[in-house]
């Protein structure tokens, strides 16, 4: 019988959550299984969901980096009938069939945000008569909570509802302990899959990226620091003041936002959309300038491209300064935090950052096709007990 998986995921600023899932669910589909993957955002129009059935839940968001609410695409707060809806498309998503794979990506080490929909969502799947396996897909790196009892709150919902924890890194890089303090408690759990992402994408056209500085932001939501920096730090650079310097912005930027960086940028600097081919832009560039975020990182170390990283920082995010960090105490970047950055400071750290010697660290990658063949190795498990 064909195994069949059903995947939730909810990015709500960057687009990292819904790309990892995507090439999850991609590498299942790979193996034959049926793949349905629930988003509850937009998807962006740059990543292939070809083998995927979508389902579009009803779609939220964080108006800001505080993560503490969640509005409507328009903005507007959700309320209890909304989140009611939420939890019933939910359901009715995942009884359309019957799944051998429940796969929350995040959740419960994160998005606490959606425990509303996603606790009815675990505890529904749980009381079917043929239950799924349920499991976690989760980056290297998590973010750190002011409160202790959060933390604890997350071991104790994966020791309630879950059989697997995929933890998507290298362990001779990081490990869970480095970021969750109860990791011991749910090690059983855990798989390190190394990192996800790396998958085939289109060749960029003709010279595009060849020797350029390449400056990205991800999906762009948080970025107007850092492209603001980039539009006036390229005459301030010492070696990389004669190259041409593309600046891809995110889709997440409005097209009015969009257009007016167009407009102030200079001679010598292009700014365009994001694009598929990104990381084949990397691997022609001189350097790579961006934030810290999962994919971003994960495309600067496989290209193997000189980087400077301005990790995303505001309200309390840990996430990506920790990761920066770990690339720069392995020669790999050069890091400017987000509070300092200016153009002259951004400048000063491209010079740095070429003058790197090269010292390349080979990470463990393949993560999405490890993911698929843990889990399918995992679900007939399951599907045996369920049988005997």
């Amino acid at each position: 019988m064909t195994p069949k998986a059903f995947i939730h995921v909810q990015h709500l600023l960057g687009t990292g959550h819904v790309v990892r899932a995507a090439a999850i669910g991609r590498a299942l589909a790979d193996r034959g299984v049926e793949v349905t993957l629930a988003s509850g955002n937009t998807i962006p129009p740059t990543l292939d969901t070809t083998a995927l059935k979508v389902v579009e839940l009803p779609a939220c968001k964080s108006p800001d980096a505080a993560f503490k609410r969640l509005v409507t695409l328009d903005g507007e707060d959700i309320d209890e009938q909304w989140k009611s809806g939420r939890v019933k498309a939910s359901i009715q998503a995942f009884d359309t069939d019957e799944f051998d794979l429940l796969l929350t990506e995040t959740y419960p080490f994160g998005r606490r945000q959606l425990d509303f929909e996603l606790t009815p969502l675990l505890s529904h799947a749980k009381a079917k008569k043929r239950p799924p396996l349920i499991a976690t897909s989760i980056r290297d790196i998590l973010v750190r909570k002011k409160e202790l009892w959060k933390e604890q709150w997350m071991a104790d919902q994966a020791l309630t509802y879950y059989d697997r924890v995929l933890v998507h890194a290298d362990p001779d890089f990081v490990q869970l302990g480095d970021s969750f303090p109860f990791a011991d408690k749910v090690e059983h759990l855990v798989r390190y899959t190394g990192y996800v992402g790396g998958d085939k994408r289109p060749r960029a056209r003709e010279a595009d990226g060849e020797d350029e500085v390449i400056v990205s932001c991800g999906g762009g939501a948080v970025a107007e620091g850092l492209l603001s920096a980039a539009l006036v730090a390229k005459p301030l650079s010492r070696r990389a003041e004669d190259t041409t310097w593309r600046i891809l912005i995110g889709h997440d930027v409005p097209e009015e936002a969009y257009q007016a960086y167009r407009q102030r940028a200079p001679e010598g600097i292009l700014v365009e959309r994001a694009r598929r081919d990104f990381p084949e832009l990397l691997k022609r560039a001189r350097l790579s300038v961006s934030q810290a975020g999962y994919n971003t990182v994960l495309d600067v170390l496989i290209a193997d491209v000189a980087a400077v990283f301005v990790p995303f920082s505001q309200e309390n995010e840990t996430e990506q300064t920790q990761r920066a960090h770990a690339l720069e105490r392995h020669g790999r970047a050069v890091v400017v935090e987000e509070s300092l950055l200016s153009p002259e400071r951004l400048a000063a750290a491209i010079d740095d950052a070429l003058a790197l010697a090269h010292h390349p660290h080979k990470v463990l990658l393949g993560g999405a096709d490890r993911s698929a063949d843990i889990l399918i190795r995992d679900i007939n498990d399951n599907r045996r007990g369920s049988a005997s």
